[in-house]
């Protein structure tokens, strides 16, 4: 239990307000208890449209969106495009298993703030999130 405990210390937290996008229901649920666990709090969404929405409602509540690249409907590029329309300064971290669209050159031409490869891993998006938020 000692290792386990500092395992989780020294893996970067916070408080801030996520808006975690993803067309897979497990996915999203797996992220949203793994993020609350590091302090975040987060809110999520299963479509693209259903994002844009939220986040159209409160612009400024979200400090962070972290979007899949591959969903039904828009790409996160898309969305992402939408969402810096309503604010342009809002950091969007992507996420793709695979894509020919999107590769971490390309996602900081669109002025993304980050690229994740899937599988999500917790140390690694957590290190991601924190050096997005902290360049604030």
């Amino acid at each position: 239990a000692a290792v386990e405990a500092e395992t989780i210390q020294e893996i970067p937290r916070g408080s801030e307000t996520i808006l975690f996008v993803d067309d897979e229901i497990s996915i999203v649920n797996m992220v949203q208890r793994m993020f609350e666990r590091l302090g975040y709090k987060v809110q999520t969404a299963t479509t693209p449209q259903d994002a844009l929405d939220r986040f159209a409602l409160n612009p400024d509540h979200f400090d962070l969106v972290i979007t899949d690249m591959t969903m039904p409907q828009m790409t996160g590029v898309k969305l992402s495009e939408k969402l810096m329309d309503v604010r342009p300064d809002i950091p969007i971290i992507i996420c793709t298993g695979h894509s020919a669209l999107v590769d971490e050159e390309k996602a900081k031409e669109l002025g993304l703030a980050a690229y994740v490869m899937k599988p999500i891993n917790i140390r690694g998006i957590a290190q991601t999130i924190r050096k997005v938020l902290d360049r604030k």
